[in-house]
């Protein structure tokens, strides 16, 4: 029996969120699994990866064979240099934070009012004209 580590999708159609299960190789994507040893959720900002490095280590030193994508995010944390003997990677970056926009009154903005704004009322000018041109014909 072959045991693969691979994604298991969750969440609604345009929310993915997967957990990192360890499966028979033959079941299907969101199939039974053996265990599950991890979580991943690609949609938050920044994404996050919670891998129980424990059980990856166990699960690669028996032979289990991860997918591609699993793959992908056991070298973002590190868990398959540590597996292969390997340096280990860069520590995962962190969004940073966005700096506060500056206030009205920091930029130099002034408080003094411009008048009040008239808009010109085009309806009531063209029924006028209208009832104009009609007595006229008259």
């Amino acid at each position: 029996m072959a045991v693969k580590i691979k994604l298991k999708r969750l969440g609604k159609i345009r929310s993915p969120h997967y957990r990192i299960v360890v499966a028979d190789s033959r079941t299907r994507r969101d199939g039974r699994a053996i265990e599950e040893i991890g979580k991943y959720h690609p949609t938050y900002n920044p994404s996050v990866i919670e891998v129980d490095a424990e059980r990856v280590a166990y699960w690669l030193g028996v032979g289990a064979q991860p997918t591609e994508p699993v793959m992908a995010i056991l070298k973002k944390t590190g868990d398959w240099q540590k597996f292969k003997g390997e340096p280990a990677p860069a520590p995962l970056l962190t969004q940073p934070e966005k700096a506060a926009r500056p206030s009205f009154e920091a930029i130099g903005g002034d408080d003094e009012g411009k008048g009040e704004a008239i808009t010109q009322k085009k309806k009531a000018e063209k029924k006028d004209e209208a009832a104009e041109s009609a007595s006229t014909e008259a």
